[in-house]
């Protein structure tokens, strides 16, 4: 490998991560953050130039470079996206600021931040785009990195790049990047928009577009969505996580009108119909067991937290930890699930459970029938066996991550409750969970230790899993 490419390319992303702290510069042109920022800015930009300048630009880069690069930009991207907080100082410590970072560019949204309306406006817009910058980054990653690596046992990719997603993809590389970036920056637009309609001012709307397109969670307000207490705003915040939690390629063939678009995956239905279900169940055991007073209540807390919860974007509107068992049973399953692949959710991702699902029952029609030869589609398209078999190992993989993850919390002297769910909310990209981790609170009472172990759980979570452990096994590879 070629260090001085790789830092060529990994510089390319610090710059971008320099114009944007700039912005925030100039949103904080009258607040106590300005000077940090434009600081962290001229910091920033310096470290991602100095190799774009002295280092000769290659036409070609081999497939171990290439990955080294994506893994790097993310990781690095965390690192200068902690100077901000650090230089702005108050209540950021070292790990505050790495959690904080890692926090908002893997789009998970558990924040540190014990008074989030005490930030300077400055910092609250960082805090977004650090969301909306890694939220177009997993999409990049999934549909336009890994592709361009050729099929060089990067099965990473192996469900990003399923049958879904080339029937949706039938374009070069730079292309997909075209219709990527012109549908997330179109959300964005409407989404702000939309929540400027619905009673947000201009600040808040531009933040809450980036959080929501992302599926983040970072909010300006220490009560999230429910500080506005608004029926408008929390269903126009329904509505685009539930399109950011599809697959880029559906809601393009959607738009397109070509044949194979959400109405017709098969992914798709299913995304909807644990949503739908999920829905139900909770709203209906919210109501019947007094938790909220009425059903009305009971259906605005419920499939809010519902939606927000499986596209693991973890607004909030309500204290989820007193809702009965169930609903908190129904909640965790979701956070495990997440969404769909291609999309900026996090979690299994609904592509491999349905995949894993088939998988099981074909077994059992083996079973009746041991002469059968069952094959297993997706779409109508049959599946590779090999693309099967990793989705399986993959949840094995994630799960039993998630149970180790647990033990070691627990075994500091966390409950297991808030043990369990803040290794899973973290795995998934979904920022709250429950006990002392819940909606109502955050992570600033976490030792630092376990918030470094937290930033640990999101970027296997945000880069799925093999991405960030193959980095480590990159000298091993043919």
């Amino acid at each position: 490998m070629r260090l001085n490419v790789i830092l060529r390319y990994v510089g390319m992303a610090v710059v971008v991560c320099a114009v944007f702290m700039l912005l925030s510069a100039v949103v904080a042109m009258h607040d106590g953050s300005f000077s940090a920022l434009l600081l962290s800015a001229v910091v920033t930009l310096a470290l991602g130039a100095f190799p774009l300048i002295f280092v000769e630009r290659s036409s070609q880069i081999t497939s171990k470079e290439a990955y080294v690069i994506v893994i790097m930009a993310w990781v690095v991207a965390c690192f200068v996206g902690t100077f901000p907080f650090l230089l702005y100082g108050g209540q950021f410590d070292v790990a505050q600021a790495w959690f904080e970072s890692v926090s908002g560019f893997t789009t998970t949204g558990a924040t540190a931040i014990s008074d989030v309306d005490a930030l300077p406006r400055g910092l609250l817009f960082w805090r977004s785009t650090m969301h909306w910058m890694g939220g177009v980054g997993v999409i990049m990653f999934a549909l336009v990195v890994l592709p361009s690596l050729g099929r060089n046992k990067l099965t990473l990719s192996s469900v990003e790049l399923s049958s879904l997603a080339r029937e949706n993809y039938r374009y070069q590389t730079h292309r997909i990047a075209q219709i990527v970036l012109m549908l997330y920056i179109g959300m964005t637009l409407l989404a702000t928009v939309a929540l400027r309609i619905a009673g947000m001012g201009w600040f808040d709307a531009v933040n809450h577009a980036f959080s929501t397109i992302a599926t983040g969670g970072f909010s300006t307000h220490t009560a999230s969505i429910g500080y506005w207490d608004s029926a408008w705003i929390e269903g126009v915040t329904i509505a685009f996580m539930l399109l950011s939690g599809l697959h880029y390629g559906l809601l393009f063939a959607t738009i397109t009108g070509r044949h194979n678009n959400m109405f017709r995956s098969e992914v798709a239905k299913m995304f909807l119909w644990v949503i739908l279900v999920a829905s139900a169940a909770v709203v209906l055991s919210l109501w019947l067991s007094g938790t909220c007073s009425t059903l009305g209540e009971a259906a605005r807390q419920g499939i809010f937290h519902v939606v927000a919860t499986v596209t693991t974007t973890g607004f909030a509107t309500a204290d989820t930890t007193i809702w009965t068992p169930l609903c908190i049973a129904i909640m965790v399953y979701l956070i495990f699930q997440g969404g769909c692949a291609g999309s900026t959710s996090g979690g299994v991702k609904v592509d491999r459970i349905w995949l894993a699902l088939k998988t099981l029952r074909s077994q059992i029609t083996k079973q009746q029938h041991p002469s059968a030869v069952v094959r297993i589609k997706l779409n109508g398209i049959v599946q590779d066996q090999q693309i099967v078999n990793f989705a399986i190992f993959f949840i094995v993989l994630y799960l039993l991550i998630v149970a180790v993850g647990t033990m070691i919390v627990a075994a500091t002297g966390v409950d297991l409750t808030t043990s369990f769910t803040m290794v899973a909310a973290c795995m998934g990209n979904v920022g709250p969970g429950f006990g002392t981790v819940g909606t109502a609170a955050d992570y600033q009472h976490v030792a630092p230790m376990l918030k470094v172990l937290c930033t640990v759980f999101m970027l296997l979570g945000r880069l799925e899993i093999f991405g960030f452990i193959q980095l480590f096994m990159i000298k091993w590879w043919r």
